[in-house]
């Protein structure tokens, strides 16, 4: 059974068992991606989040398809892990609204059906990839992972600037050749910044792309994680503040 915490099994089926383990907690994750979970079987649905979490991505849940589109209308999602089988709205109908409003946002679509006529429809439908239940944790990652890739927000394999080289392939950073060890939401914050190339990122934006919908904005989070990050990167300091404006690196 795939444990609560993340701490994995083999596989995810249909019925909420299993996933196998995911590493976490080490800066290899992907936590500036942000993931929308649509499944109706709740235990599934957190459980599968709960797993990407574990991978770093910062991840949302819902359980019926009306949701999903309020979802998808409020944040600016990467991918949309999407079972086909929804409530209330299916899963085909918020993909044909996807489609037709011609989102960025990825589609991962997910069914206990797995015959070729299924796989076939649901492609058909403007799905990016399909995955039928039963279905090998990692492989889930590595297919969320490989869509992310084809967004339309590429993320270059190298970012550097001012002496920081960051592996977005790899996972890993550097400034003038020290390694920094930095959490995946750390990692996330530094690669938005270095995409932004100089200019002024605010804190708004840093919730929205490296946070999920949970994170409660007077909370100071994006400020504690910036405090991290400028400790680990050390001296002289990179990141600025531009009051009433956001961060620059």
């Amino acid at each position: 059974m795939y444990e609560a915490d993340g701490a994995g099994a083999d596989r995810v089926g249909a019925d909420g068992a299993g996933a196998e383990r995911v590493g976490a907690g080490n800066g290899t994750g992907d936590g500036s991606m942000r993931v929308l979970v649509a499944e109706d079987e709740e235990v599934l649905a957190e459980l599968v989040a709960t797993g990407l979490r574990r991978a770093g991505f910062a991840v949302d849940t819902v359980y019926s398809g009306d949701a999903a589109l309020a979802y998808l209308g409020l944040h600016d999602y990467d991918v949309v892990v999407l079972d086909r089988d929804l409530p209330r709205v299916h899963g085909d109908d918020v993909a044909r609204k996807l489609v037709a409003d011609a989102s960025r946002t990825r589609i991962l679509m997910l069914t206990a059906s797995v015959s070729m006529e299924d796989r076939v429809e649901g492609l058909d439908l403007g799905a990016d990839d399909y995955l039928g239940k039963p279905f090998d944790f990692p492989e889930l990652v590595s297919r969320v992972r490989a869509l992310r890739r084809r967004s339309a927000r590429p993320v270059p394999p190298q970012l550097e600037r001012h002496g920081v080289r960051l592996d977005s392939v790899r996972r890993t950073a550097t400034r003038d050749g020290r390694e920094l060890d930095l959490s995946p939401k750390e990692f996330s914050v530094l690669q938005i910044l270095l995409e932004a190339d100089g200019a002024p990122v605010s804190a708004e934006e840093l919730l929205e792309r490296a946070w999920d919908a949970h994170a409660d904005p007077f909370t100071g989070a994006v400020r504690v994680c910036l405090s991290k990050l400028r400790s680990k990167l050390g001296d002289p300091p990179l990141i600025r503040t531009v009051q009433g404006v956001g961060y620059t690196l």
